[in-house]
């Protein structure tokens, strides 16, 4: 029997120590500090979300961030935050908090709103910060009806409880202030499920219930099997489609995480034209698409319009005009070589979105068109257009040099846009994966006097492009600065050209010493800016840190000229190495056949550039310049296609919010209370007092008047209370 006992009392003690547990956890979870602690968790990762691009491919998170970043922000799904699985779990939390705290609260407030507390007692009543305390010639009916009266103006309800010589008057008004509170949290669950019914997790579900499963590899869709392709009838979904111009389609691209599945649309999208306008500062002003819709199911079909902001809807599915792309434009490029002694071009054909497999013999890169732009609008300085030439800044000889591949367009004064023309934007990726983009115009743009050619490149993903400018000859084409880029890296047009400088420069009658030291020390600078720097005896690396021109120059004159020095040989150098370049340029056309350059004006502004250009292009990040040589554009529109139920939800839930922050704001709830109490033959004393949720001016003005209103000028003020006066 004892043993029976002490098993019962055990297990009773276990069932006590459940119930706690389970109370304290339901407790914590409808807490108001638990839902701040989601809420600042959703408000970080919505600032993720905003800050780093959502759903792009993932070798554009490896050229920018590399590998290793890459994949720590993989394993967490921050490139896909708003559909990672930990987001809308902590929704879902957040969701059954705010509904665990509404179902506990709820009953409460909806008690204390057909509650008048007219059992409060006199005690309770002296405690309150606002009251008064009267006595008037009026019996105590007589007093309670003058209070019932004065309340009804007022908007106030009330309720009386009797009690031996004695009635308590009971009254409130705004109560519905309270009902924000439940309006304002219904609301937020409201918005937060239908936005759970118009995300990821609906279709997450799906999958999991009907065996489908994320495409992870590029195909067509054609190819596609039926395990990676969703019902036509899925009731949520959000997806993009891309159809070029004469094109059509009905499947969109569903991206989930790392992978990708395809939604069949009730109708099919045919794009007959697409027709964007441009601000005069080159950004789209409208863009729209004329299109075709057809019916799977009947065959019927009608022509609309989509354009931004005017959606068309069908058969519950609503298309958006999200944006507009290349369409797969086919593109004739030159891909000239910069390095070695070749100078003559390779024809490269390819259309936007496609690859190829590019070989020198030494390495691999893989060329892939990304994009092409018909119209690029740049701001240029008006001493540009009026074909002045900008003055040089002041400052060293080298003083500039470390400013390699700067911006495009370099503007101190007021700018206005032109339209520069097409370009075309491309990758090049090596066999590690690490890619560098390239934006190069097709057409030469007049800066500080001089047409010149500009070639953008970047390593990182979203970062600053940096430019290469190449002058444009008297035929609009870059032949003959390539020729002379070819001709600086053949060892025998080195020498052919400071033979030809010494014997410009020397008497015939000079020492043989003479010649041989201007020999040497021209072939050396030439050697230098070429890119061919002196290397360690030892150990066979190179003894200048820059790869060759202009800065390796400067670099090899501090390391082998003393400071004091420095100056005066500097402009020795800078003459030896323009005079030897000068004779080069002179052999490579000679070489082709063309006549030497004139010596006027234009010429030497053509120098100084493919100078510069020649310097510059030593850092120059590609084995190849590709030049846009012709184009046929294709232009695509970009359709977003939604079903979204939960929108409804949504609205509705917004409607509730502005409702519930409405009621808490403007409406305040108060509260009065009138003890009357018997006081000798025909007369009554009046004990009054009010209590808001809101102390403020307005309420103080309402006391007063009802004090005034209700006990008279006659009144005598309670201890500690307002003058009733």
């Amino acid at each position: 029997m004892s043993s029976t006992l002490t098993t019962l009392s055990t297990s009773g003690l276990q069932l006590r120590r459940g119930s706690r547990a389970w109370r304290t956890g339901v407790e914590l979870l409808s807490s108001m500090r638990f839902a701040i602690a989601l809420l600042v968790v959703v408000a970080v990762a919505s600032i993720i979300g905003t800050v780093l691009d959502q759903g792009q491919p993932l070798n554009n998170y490896v050229d920018e961030f590399g590998p290793f970043w890459t994949s720590v922000f993989h394993r967490f799904d921050l490139f896909n935050v708003y559909s990672s699985w930990w987001f809308l779990l902590i929704l879902g939390v957040l969701v059954v908090s705010t509904s665990l705290c509404l179902v506990r609260n709820t009953p409460k407030i909806l008690a204390d709103l057909r509650s008048y507390k007219e059992h409060f007692r006199e005690q309770g009543l002296r405690a309150l910060h606002d009251k008064a305390e009267a006595s008037l010639p009026l019996s105590r009916a007589q007093m309670v009806q003058r209070v019932q009266a004065h309340l009804r103006r007022r908007g106030y309800r009330s309720r009386l409880r009797e009690s031996e010589g004695a009635t308590m008057v009971a009254a409130k008004t705004g109560g519905i202030n309270r009902l924000g509170y439940i309006l304002a949290h219904s609301a937020f669950v409201f918005i937060c499920v239908g936005g759970l019914l118009d995300g990821d997790m609906m279709i997450r579900l799906q999958m999991l219930l009907t065996g489908k499963k994320l495409l992870t590899s590029n195909m067509q869709i054609s190819q596609v099997p039926p395990q990676n392709i969703l019902s036509v009838h899925n009731p949520s979904f959000r997806g993009n489609l891309q159809i070029p111009e004469g094109g059509s389609s009905n499947t969109a691209v569903l991206t989930i995480g790392d992978g990708s599945v395809l939604q069949p649309l009730p109708f099919t999208i045919q794009l007959h034209k697409f027709q964007v306008d441009y601000y005069s500062t080159g950004m789209p002003r409208l863009f729209e698409s004329q299109v075709q819709i057809t019916d799977s199911r009947t065959g019927k079909s009608f022509p609309a319009t989509i354009k931004v902001n005017s959606p068309v809807t069908y058969d519950g599915v609503t298309i958006f005009q999200s944006g507009f792309d290349d369409g797969g434009s086919h593109l004739q490029l030159r891909a000239w070589p910069m390095h070695g002694v070749g100078d003559k071009p390779l024809a490269i054909d390819g259309d936007v979105g496609s690859s190829r497999q590019l070989s020198d013999g030494s390495q691999s890169l893989n060329l892939e068109f990304t994009g092409f732009r018909a119209i690029n609008v740049e701001n240029l300085n008006a001493a540009t257009q009026q074909g002045q030439t900008p003055v040089a800044p002041r400052g060293g000889l080298f003083a500039g040099f470390d400013k390699h591949l700067g911006a495009a367009v370099n503007s101190q004064s007021a700018t206005h846009p032109t339209n520069v023309g097409p370009a075309v934007i491309y990758k090049l990726r090596d066999a590690a994966g690490q890619a560098h983009e390239f934006f190069n115009y097709m057409l030469p743009i007049e800066l500080g006097g001089l047409r010149v050619f500009v070639a953008g490149e970047r390593s990182e993903l979203g970062g600053s492009y940096h430019y290469l400018r190449i002058p444009a000859d008297s035929h609009d084409s870059v032949d003959d600065w390539m020729r002379l880029r070819a001709a600086l890296s053949d060892p025998k047009m080195r020498a052919k050209a400071v033979e030809a400088y010494v014997r410009e420069a020397l008497p015939p009658n000079a020492s043989a010493q003479l010649v041989d030291q201007l020999r040497d020390t021209a072939g050396r600078t030439l050697d230098v800016f070429a890119g061919v720097v002196p290397k360690d005896p030892a150990t066979g690396k190179p003894l200048l840190s820059s790869p060759g021109g202009l800065p390796a120059l400067a670099e090899f004159l501090q390391r082998n000229v003393p400071k004091e020095q420095l100056t005066k040989a500097s402009k020795v150098f800078i003459d030896v190495l323009n005079g030897t370049l000068w004779q080069l340029w002179l052999g490579e056309r000679a070489q082709a056949g063309l006549q030497p350059p004139k010596q006027d004006e234009a010429s030497q502004r053509y120098f100084n550039a493919a100078v510069l250009a020649l310097s510059d292009a030593t850092f120059y990040p590609a084995p190849l310049y590709m030049q846009l040589a012709g184009f046929k554009q294709v232009q695509a529109s970009v359709f977003q296609v939604a079903r979204a139920p939960g929108k409804i939800i949504v609205y509705f839930g917004a409607g509730l919010l502005i409702l519930g922050v409405f009621t808490m704001l403007y409406i305040r709830e108060r509260r009065a209370w009138f003890l009357v109490k018997d006081e000798g033959e025909g007369s009554s004393k009046t004990l009054m007092a009010m209590s808001t949720n809101r102390r403020t001016i307005e309420f103080e003005r309402e006391f007063g008047a009802m004090r005034d209103a209700v006990l008279q000028s006659a009144a005598k003020p309670a201890a500690g209370g307002a003058d009733p006066t």
